[in-house]
């Protein structure tokens, strides 16, 4: 070739690669237009699209020639239109991560026809969309399809991905059912396969066997049935293998499962297996977690569990489990959970079970077991569920146990537990629920129990406890319930329990308590209430048999009532007569009360009269003022007393009965305190202000700012208030809207409605179905229209110990 047509060939091919890469930029410059064009987030703000290279954009790579390799946009919070055939716009394109988003659009069937692609990683993308052919990914190694929307059939073509080493398909439930097919042993190089929740039925192909290359297997959540094939045996480089929650998984567990010696994780929970717990499996070298919980599998526990040197997590309760415990299980191994509830286990608990010193659940309620608590549970420092009821253990509590530093919850109820309660409770500053109900424990109920401030559930019943309740668990503030009845508690009920202002059950019945009931405790009506068959007298609290609790003080003899309450006595001329005194205090408040406004009145009304006729300007008229007489106080004893009538009662309160006064034919009522339209309705009864009734006269304030309107409207009717007038606005959709403030709902009317309906709950007519402020203030910042919004992030595979999702901890 001549060397003038040879250069002249140089110059055409250095024209057309030339023109190539600019093509392939003005490209890939359209792609990240379009990107910022069509998606919101605050994490694009560093895109200059008309300054800097998008080479330098956060989360973008780029090769050396400037073709885009790789966009990793991982929870950046986007949101919008993904645009749609990125490959087409970025033809080099490898890795594209574009997780933890809110993104929508066609952009998956664009994503499939990228043949580069080698990670591609949607989860929790939450896409709705009907999954489309991957045949084309051939290049694909890294699949993560996780927490999305999908509908319609699950795409076969995957099996073709022969280099796919890492697939997730987690949390897709509508997607339409569908099986592993015998061919999923073509992907012989994958290490990863995470399908769980993602509605799989049917039985684990044996074939499965065949994939020697798998590290991490996880089919959990589904709806496979069958047995486990022994072919899994053959997986010898397993680390994690999960079955749980199918629940129609049957028959044994194979013994081949003992050849994976790189097993660490073993979960089959909540199926159908029966037979024993292979021996080969508690030999495992490597084995971390052993969870094989509800199921119906028999037999002993292997002891040889109890030489591991590795084992963390024990979860195996739920089963028909006979035999011992392995004495020497946690002594060589850093247990972290420990849960062998509702078995048959019968025999001494381990003695040296927190030897590894990380121990955190200890669980084996309902069970046969016997014997004392081990002493050297008292070094168990980490324990934060301590649960051993319904069992067989007796003799005393060891003292170190009540006082264990980070203990929320200690259940030793349903036992044969004997001796004194321990006064080492007091050390128990994280205690927040105690369970010792139904033991023999006797002695008295230490005072230093108040020093364990976090306590919200104390349930001591059916013991043989003595003496008096400590007037100091009144210091007790989050107590929500207290249970005490069943033993031989003595003396008078302590005032001091009217502290307890979260109380919500209080059980002191079949004792020996007597005295009167305190009318402090009218403070605090809770939701269940119980003094019956001891030996009270006196009068009991009108506002607590009004409660609807007149049963809850039947077996008490000397208890009565001021005034007639089913089948209880009307009480004697003492109590009257005590009554009558704090009527005789009320009385003479109200009098004094009374001189002293006569006083101020007629001190202001003379410094007014010398500004008058100071100030000869003013029209006289102006002043002119309809002011009745006041007559001197004239009545003495015994027309009070006559006055004290039922037909003259007009409500009942904490100090007593409230009477209508007549200070003649013109006669005043005695009214309630407070603005008419934000009070509760159980104060026009009960005339006590409780947490609750500001619950309700803050909803009215709500109600007030998302309506516009005031508590009281002549539009709402005669002795409606606004409360009524909104709950006639609910039943329909355009009644909601018309409640809403005209001037507000059209910008944030979901937000309003959301108060609306927090406003409703504040002022329910049952005081117990108020929420807590602290639940209000949770709501109302629910409803915040600037709230940041967060999405719900993808979590890789790898466990966290000591969170133990999978445990049942609310059941035990």
């Amino acid at each position: 070739m001549a060397p003038k047509a040879l250069s002249l060939l140089v110059l055409l091919l250095t024209f057309m690669l030339c023109s190539s890469a600019t093509v392939t930029d003005d490209r890939q410059f359209l792609f990240f237009n379009a990107m910022k064009a069509s998606l919101s987030g605050k994490a694009l703000a560093d895109w200059d699209i008309k300054g800097t290279s998008y080479c330098n954009f956060t989360g973008v790579h780029c090769d050396d020639k400037g073709h885009v390799e790789s966009i990793n946009l991982a929870g950046w919070s986007l949101s919008g239109d993904f645009p749609a055939d990125v490959c087409s716009y970025l033809p080099a394109l490898r890795v594209l991560d574009i997780s933890r988003n809110d993104l929508r659009g066609h952009f998956l069937n664009g994503v499939v026809n990228c043949s580069l692609l080698e990670e591609f990683n949607m989860s929790s993308v939450y896409l709705r969309a009907k999954l489309p052919d991957f045949v084309k990914m051939t290049s694909l190694r890294v699949l993560d399809l996780s927490y999305n929307h999908f509908e319609g059939d699950f795409p076969m073509s995957i099996t073709n991905l022969t280099n796919l080493q890492v697939f997730y398909f987690n949390e897709v439930d509508e997607i339409n059912s569908w099986q592993l097919p015998e061919n999923i042993s073509r992907l012989t190089k994958l290490r990863v396969l995470v399908l769980t929740t993602c509605m799989l039925y049917g039985r684990i192909p044996i074939s499965i066997g065949n994939m020697t290359s798998l590290v991490d297997l996880e089919l959990s959540g589904n709806f496979l049935s069958g047995q486990i094939p022994k072919e899994l045996g053959l997986l010898k480089d397993l680390e994690q293998l999960e079955l749980y929650y199918n629940q129609h998984l049957s028959g044994t567990i194979p013994e081949e499962l003992g050849n994976l010696t790189k097993l660490t994780d073993l979960d089959m929970s909540v199926n159908m297996l029966s037979g024993f717990i292979p021996e080969s499996i508690c030999r495992l070298p490597k084995l971390q977690v052993l969870q094989l919980y509800n199921n119906s599998l028999t037999g002993e526990i292997p002891g040889v569990i109890g030489d591991s040197t590795t084992l963390t997590i024990l979860s195996l309760y739920g089963n028909f489990l006979s035999g011992q415990i392995p004495q020497n299980l946690g002594r060589s191994s850093p247990l972290i959970v420990l849960d062998l509830s509702e078995n048959k286990l019968s025999g001494p608990l381990p003695a040296e079970i927190c030897e590894g010193g990380k121990l955190l659940y200890l669980l084996v309620l309902d069970n046969k077991l016997s014997g004392k608590l081990p002493e050297s549970y008292a070094n168990c420092k980490f324990l934060i569920r301590f649960r051993v009821s319904n069992n067989h253990l007796e003799g005393s509590i060891p003292e170190g146990i009540l006082s264990l530093p980070h203990v929320y919850i200690i259940d030793l109820a349903d036992n044969g537990f004997t001796g004194p309660f321990p006064r080492s409770i007091e050390n128990a500053r994280n205690l927040s629920e105690l369970f010792l109900q139904n033991n023999k424990l006797s002695g008295f109920l230490p005072p230093e129990i108040s020093r364990a401030v976090n306590l919200v559930k104390i349930d001591l019943s059916n013991n043989l406890l003595s003496g008096s309740i400590p007037s100091e668990i009144g210091n007790l503030k989050n107590l929500n319930l207290l249970l005490l009845q069943g033993n031989k508690l003595g003396s008078s009920i302590p005032s001091s329990l009217s502290l307890l202002k979260s109380l919500n059950v209080l059980d002191l019945s079949n004792n020996r308590l007597t005295g009167e009931i305190p009318e402090s405790l009218c403070e605090l009506l809770p939701n269940s209430i119980n003094f019956s068959n001891n030996q009270l007298s006196g009068p009991i609290p009108i506002s607590l048999i009004q409660g609807g609790l007149a049963e809850s003080f039947s077996g008490n003899p000397g208890l009565c009532v001021p005034i007639h309450v089913q089948d209880f006595p009307i009480c004697p001329h003492i109590y009257n007569q005590k009554k009558l005194n704090s009527m005789w205090a009320i009385i003479v408040s109200a009098i004094l009360i009374a001189i002293g406004a006569l006083l101020f009145l007629k001190r202001r009304l003379r410094k007014q009269r010398a500004v008058i006729e100071h100030d000869e300007t003013v029209s006289s008229s102006f002043f002119s003022y309809d002011v009745k007489s006041f007559h001197r106080v004239c009545f003495n004893q015994h027309e009070i007393l006559e006055a004290m009538i039922d037909k003259n009662i007009i409500g009942h309160g904490g100090s007593g009965t409230v009477l209508q006064a007549r200070g003649g034919k013109d006669s005043t009522n005695t009214v309630i305190a407070g603005t008419y339209g934000y009070l509760a309705p159980e104060y026009a009864y009960s005339n006590k202000a409780t947490t609750k009734c500001d619950v309700y006269s803050y909803g009215v304030v709500l109600m007030e700012l998302i309506t516009g309107k005031k508590p009281v409207e002549s539009e709402f009717g005669e002795n409606k208030n606004i409360v009524y007038w909104v709950s006639t606005k609910l039943d329909t959709k355009e009644g909601v809207t018309e409640a809403l403030d005209k001037r507000m709902s059209g910008s944030f009317k979901d937000e309003m409605i959301q108060v609306l309906r927090t406003a409703m709950r504040c002022t329910c007519k049952n005081p117990s179905q108020r929420p807590t402020m602290n639940e209000v203030v949770q709501l109302l910042i629910a409803a915040d229209p600037c709230r940041l919004d967060s999405y719900k992030c993808s979590t890789d595979k790898t466990k966290d110990a000591s969170n133990v999702t999978k445990i049942k901890m609310d059941g035990v």
